[in-house]
């Protein structure tokens, strides 16, 4: 995939927004105790908090910040750790981009305390008059009948799941906070159970219908609590990991698939599978970046299934290059194609960058016919090192007139742009999948000038109509073939760490892997190989609902990793592609099965 284009765009189309929105719910991120962070207020306010809790103590004529008077640092003042730093943010045009809120939890008795705390802040007009900044009082408050008593800009936590019957007071209140303890022992990890789900539910529903926003105190504090009170929609989400809780409810609407794609499962027939019979054709089918978790996340997703997680030969490929512990698609797919480990970037060529002779041209010197798909260009890293041998993967023109030169039957993907004359390919160039003509010698389908857009951008249901129009094409020679298909942009979702998108070529990929266990069950001879050239972004899937197609995917990186990759087999002697081996050590294996005799 062209990576660096595709990110670039991705970007630009405006991914990472602050909110994660359910009809009118914004979640906020309450930072706790923030004066005991590293760097207070700083760390969170960059990070994008809404809520900075800040305990005070009156003492000596100075507001202190501090839990209890033990713990009384000179300088640490509340002019110095918040006002300051806040006036600063202000006269440097660091513009607020939402509310702040300042939760000033008091400490000490709250009459003197507060009054302290109203001659401080007349001396910061620039802050009582912004409209993005609130100042609340917890912790220590005055009687509810004095709460009018206060400035405007002062507002109260009100502590109780019930109304002040008197209004005026009423008004002066900002928040509702209650103890998270006092409904639920659930501690973050696995799941709340279903009472307690109940209870919780029950308070968020009673403190939203008295119209002011809300908060737990006490609540656990990880990745699986946020999502949940995410969920609940609970307003601040309290936490003593500012900067990790803003970065991973940022990252939910990327991470968060409700799946609307789908796959019919079909259920092989097995009438051919693991015997010992005559294997005549190879369906080789490539989920580029398509590991465990992101097969798992499709079929979670799909319902549960998938056609491919039907199938019973299961093995699984390492996939290290020969100068890197993480390969790339260029040595991973020649790895498969050639097996010959091989430095990243290379294609088609060995780690002295000699060529290497690839599956296609082997198969075609014993009367196989031979077609590639990609739904990315046809000049992309895997589909070439079926028939090009270059030192690097960005040498386009090169890998080009490699394909020109090959002696493939069939070639479908995008990537035209790439070949400066086509009237001189030896194809038939057809403008879709559905002009191919059965009696033709040669067909090229060109898809795209450049790439092919992914599934949730409207490319339809291409692979799968592709491999199939390909298989009745192969058929109609009348000669054993190869037919190798990429799904590429499982690929390009895994670098920019959006499960939706993993998860919809995913399923996408299971329909074209359902047309060859179709084709496999109405032709007896043929063997079906899914596997894939290395797995991209390090994910996982720590949360999910099956009958609401939703899963939460998370990410290690946005690069490749160095894991294994499953391998799944269908037809005649698929057994024999059982067990964990190295990719490189595949060809061997269809050799084997095909028998047939190299000299190398």
């Amino acid at each position: 995939m062209k990576f660096i284009q595709k990110i670039f765009l991705y970007l630009i189309l405006g991914v990472g927004a602050i909110q994660a929105q359910t009809s009118n719910y914004t979640y906020k991120v309450h930072s706790h105790n923030d004066y005991k962070q590293s760097v207070p207020f700083w760390k969170a306010y960059s990070a994008g908090v809404h809520s900075l809790e800040i305990d005070v103590i009156f003492k000596d004529n100075n507001l202190f910040v501090a839990h209890e008077t033990a713990e009384i640092i000179n300088k640490h003042t509340i002019e110095s750790l918040y006002l300051e730093p806040l006036r600063t943010t202000l006269k440097n045009n660091l513009q607020l981009t939402h509310k702040i809120q300042l939760l000033i939890d008091v400490k000490s008795e709250p009459y003197s305390t507060l009054n302290h705390l109203v001659k401080i802040l007349k001396q910061y007009p620039d802050l009582t008059k912004n409209e993005n900044i609130q100042f609340v009082i917890s912790g220590g408050k005055p009687q509810v009948k004095d709460y009018v008593n206060y400035p405007d800009y002062i507002q109260f936590d009100h502590q109780k799941l019930t109304k002040i019957l008197n209004q005026e007071a009423w008004n002066k209140v900002g928040l509702i906070s209650v103890d998270y303890k006092n409904y639920s022992v659930w501690n973050g990890k696995g799941r709340m159970v279903a009472d307690e789900l109940e209870k919780v539910k029950k308070v968020i529903e009673i403190a939203h219908g008295l119209n002011k926003p809300f908060r737990f105190w006490g609540a656990p504090d990880s990745e699986s609590a946020w999502k949940v009170f995410t969920d609940l929609k609970v307003d601040f989400i309290n936490t003593d990991q500012p900067f990790e809780a803003t970065k991973y409810l940022k990252s939910l609407s990327k991470r968060v698939s409700f799946t609307k794609e789908k796959s019919e499962v079909y259920k092989p027939t097995f009438a051919y599978d693991q015997k010992n019979k005559k294997v005549e054709n190879i369906i080789l089918l490539i989920g580029d970046g398509n590991g465990v978790s992101q097969i798992s996340a499709a079929a979670l997703a799909n319902g549960g299934d998938l056609t491919l997680t039907q199938l019973r030969s299961v093995g699984f490929l390492k996939t290290q290059s020969s100068d890197d512990f993480t390969t790339d698609s260029a040595a991973g797919g020649t790895a498969i194609a050639t097996g010959t480990k091989t430095y990243n970037r290379a294609i088609g060529v060995g780690p002295d960058g000699k060529p290497v002779k690839n599956i296609s041209e082997l198969l075609i010197e014993h009367n196989y016919k031979v077609g590639l798909i990609t739904n990315d260009e046809i000049t992309g890293a895997t589909p070439s090192a079926f028939y090009a041998h270059q030192k690097d993967r960005s040498h386009m023109q090169q890998i080009a007139s490699d394909l020109v030169k090959s002696k493939i039957s069939l070639f479908i993907g995008g990537g035209a742009k790439h070949f400066t004359n086509k009237k001189e390919l030896p194809f038939s160039i057809k403008k879709s999948v559905e002009d191919i003509i059965m009696g033709e010698e040669r067909v090229g389908v060109f898809t795209a000038e450049g790439g092919m857009p992914g599934i949730t951008q409207g490319r339809g249901n291409f692979l799968a109509e592709a491999t199939q129009r390909s298989l009745s094409f192969l058929k109609s020679k009348k000669e054993p073939f190869l037919l190798m298909v990429e799904g590429a942009q499982i690929d390009s979702y895994g670098h920019f760490n959006d499960t939706h998108g993993i998860i919809a070529e995913g399923i996408d990929f299971d329909k074209a892997v359902t047309e060859a266990i179709k084709f496999a069950d109405a032709n007896k001879n043929t063997l079906v190989i899914v596997t894939a050239d290395h797995e991209t972004s390090g994910f996982s899937i720590p949360q999910g609902n099956i009958e609401n197609h939703m899963i939460e995917g998370d990410f290690t990186t946005h690069d490749h990793t160095g894991a294994m990759v499953p391998l799944f087999a269908y037809g005649p002697q698929s057994d024999k592609l059982q067990g964990v081996y190295e990719n490189s050590d595949l060809l061997g294996k269809i050799l084997e099965i095909l028998k047939i005799k190299t000299d190398e």
